[in-house]
């Protein structure tokens, strides 16, 4: 996914398990590293990769840790696109699930804040799904540190 994610990049994929989160988290913190981000940067972007890949094991696989999820990450100058994917069930109202406090599952005691949480962290963000064909949430943020404005 070169050409979306920038001149550097990778990619990643694990079984939808909740354990994997942690290993996502790490993963995509040190790939940017060498953008020398702030605490600020680092913990924004860890908090989304968190949500977005709970929100793809939780609600994408419904808990079947035989589904896939992945991460691309991209680096161009200071920007990074993170993009996290899977091929569950998809969102039926994509409006709905953007709002603050909705959940498709309550009964998990789920804030449904995921969405808002991402979209405020991150400089853009875009989430696209079909019902039966799975999610892809896009988003981009520019790391301010001295470090990046020089690569």
């Amino acid at each position: 996914m070169r050409e979306d994610t920038g001149n550097n990049f990778m990619s990643l994929q694990f079984a939808a398990k909740s354990e994997n989160e942690a290993f996502a988290r790490i993963a995509v913190a040190a790939f940017i590293s060498r953008l020398d981000p702030t605490m600020d940067e680092l913990s924004d972007l860890k908090t989304v990769v968190s949500e977005a890949v709970t929100n793809s094991i939780i609600h994408g696989y419904d808990s079947d840790p035989s589904g896939v999820v992945t991460i691309k990450v991209g680096i161009e100058a200071d920007m990074i696109t993170l993009v996290v994917e899977d091929k569950g069930r998809g969102i039926e109202d994509m409006e709905l699930a953007k709002q603050p406090l909705y959940t498709s599952k309550p009964e998990l005691e789920r804030s449904g804040m995921g969405f808002t949480i991402m979209e405020n962290f991150m400089d853009e963000f875009e989430a696209v799904s079909e019902p039966g064909r799975g999610t892809s949430v896009r988003m981009k943020k520019r790391i301010e540190s001295k470090k990046a404005l020089y690569n």
